[in-house]
């Protein structure tokens, strides 16, 4: 029989984590912010050291707690005011790029 920790691992979307916890979402929530409820799930873990626990059935009731919470900051926010994202962070969502460093940043042509 898998771990739950194992069963975790086998998730991939934030659909498949709400589904897996029996969270009922909203598909549009899900469609703008599925990388945001997912990491900020993942940052509620580790704030509350649950990564460390053993006991199989309060993990899964923890974690379904945070992935609640974790998806319910999306339905009363956004991803830009949610600020989960370094881009978010960084001049309030606004990122500023050289055209040198864009340049630089592209590969070399080779005339034919």
């Amino acid at each position: 029989m898998e771990t739950f920790l194992q069963q975790l691992k086998a998730l991939s979307s934030a659909e498949d984590f709400l589904q897996y916890f029996g969270i009922p979402f909203d598909q549009q929530v899900v469609n703008v912010s599925r990388l945001h409820i997912l990491k900020r799930f993942f940052q509620y873990i580790r704030q509350e050291n649950l990564l460390a626990q053993t006991d199989e059935v309060g993990l899964f009731t923890q974690y379904r707690a945070q992935l609640a919470k974790a998806y319910g900051d999306f339905v009363a926010s956004t991803p830009a005011q949610e600020k989960v994202f370094k881009v978010f962070q960084d001049v309030n969502g606004r990122q500023h790029v050289t055209l040198d460093s864009l340049k630089a940043s592209l590969p070399l042509r080779v005339a034919a």
